[in-house]
């Protein structure tokens, strides 16, 4: 709305109205005024929460940290998503298709997440929103954001080339003359850092770029479905999933706005994509409301995200990854996520397989999700093939290390981009 405002009144040369044309202003003033909204607004909506009872409902894992939280606010989501809508629709450029799908994903997923939420209060258990009819709201996102992305004329990117100097030898990194459509994404270890989903479709023949669409759009579904659950899986320990979220958030940003740029561009030797600056003004509000959040999540918390917050925070990752051609990477950027899901995927099959052939089930890890693994002693009283570490980690240096490894786990989605 100030955006657009500040653009009519720049019609007329009002002092400071051209500051709004700056993304770096507009990134700046959307992560001030979510960091604002989130620590102002999150007090009274915890106020809220306590009056209405809606405590977390704690599976007893034997652990005495994870006991003392049942009774603590949950729900705490809708912070978040308050504190990340309202600053775009403020300084945001809402004639953006970038912005508009961003806002559409963020209140799609916390629905999703608020009705599971909701269930699992109203019947006091954890099971609440069946899991197929999250995976159908997941898909369902999928679906748009995949149409989206091949529909709009506004979503076009400029392939790169490696070209060598014939002079002196030196490579020199060139762009095509025009915007295209185009199915391709950036893919790490490889020379040209690019990877054209048509090319698995090229057997085809004329049909092989519409075969590369539906195959972006299959996975575009299963990144959305898998990064979100993958953040729910992650959210057990207070700022651990708030935390691990900003630190990803802020790698995006920096590739969102790299990718804008054709200079920063041709430097890191990846697509240009016009318009993705506005995406770095979304991303700014979204880090700021997870910083106003952890004022209220870290440990001791005192509310919780909940699947409202959780779902949401792994899907917005996920469009934004799609948005600007690094989905691929997602499994080293959101590493943490990636290896939570995977310890979950192994151990539940394992402990089935040994119970039914032993008559007891047997474990991998002491206890999943996988941070609750560190949660437990490694004294032999959980039978389980790993038992390190064997004194029981802490929570508040737990949730510190999985952050150290975050951003880690950044910097090296970074450092795949240069290396070939």
């Amino acid at each position: 709305m100030l955006y657009h405002l500040s653009n009519y009144l720049n019609d007329f040369n009002f002092p400071g109205a051209g500051l709004m044309s700056y993304i770096t202003f507009r990134s700046g003033a959307a992560l001030m005024l979510s960091l604002f909204i989130a620590t102002i607004i999150g007090r009274k909506i915890i106020n809220r929460l306590q009056l209405m009872q809606v405590g977390e409902v704690v599976r007893d894992l034997g652990i005495a940290e994870q006991n003392a939280k049942i009774g603590t606010p949950t729900m705490g989501g809708i912070i978040i998503i308050i504190s990340i809508v309202l600053p775009c629709l403020l300084v945001g450029n809402l004639t953006s298709v970038y912005m508009i799908l961003l806002i559409i994903s963020t209140l799609w997923l916390g629905t999703i997440g608020f009705l599971d939420d909701l269930l699992k209060l109203k019947y006091k258990n954890k099971d609440g929103l069946k899991g197929r009819y999250k995976i159908v709201g997941q898909v369902g996102l999928g679906l748009i954001v995949g149409l989206t992305m091949y529909l709009s004329p506004d979503i076009v990117i400029r392939e790169n080339h490696e070209v060598e100097n014939v002079v002196n030898h030196e490579t020199v990194i060139t762009y095509e003359a025009e915007n295209v459509k185009s199915t391709q994404t950036t893919i790490p270890f490889v020379k040209d850092n690019n990877f054209d989903y048509a090319t698995l479709t090229s057997w085809l023949g004329d049909y092989a770029q519409l075969g590369g669409w539906i195959l972006f759009i299959i996975v575009t579904i299963l990144v959305i479905t898998a990064t979100s659950n993958g953040a729910n899986l992650t959210d057990g320990l207070d700022g651990l999933a708030a935390g691990t979220s900003a630190i990803i958030g802020v790698a995006l940003a920096i590739m969102a706005y790299l990718g804008s740029n054709v200079v920063y561009s041709s430097y890191l030797n990846i697509m240009y994509i016009p318009g993705s600056e506005e995406l770095v003004v979304y991303m700014a509000a979204f880090v700021g409301a997870l910083i106003g959040f952890l004022w209220y999540n870290a440990n001791p918390a005192q509310v919780f995200m909940g699947d409202t917050g959780s779902l949401t925070l792994g899907g917005i990752i996920a469009v934004y990854a799609i948005m600007i051609h690094k989905e691929l990477l997602i499994p080293v950027l959101c590493g943490i996520f990636f290896i939570e899901t995977i310890a979950v995927m192994i151990q539940v099959p394992y402990f089935k397989y040994t119970k039914k052939k032993y008559g007891e089930g047997l474990r991998i890890f002491k206890m999943t999700p996988l941070h609750h693994h560190f949660q437990k002693p490694g004294d032999g009283s959980i039978k389980a093939l790993i038992q390190r570490p064997k004194v029981a980690i802490p929570e508040s240096r737990l949730v510190t290390r999985f952050w150290i490894i975050a951003i880690f786990l950044a910097v090296i989605t970074f450092v795949t981009l240069k290396i070939r």
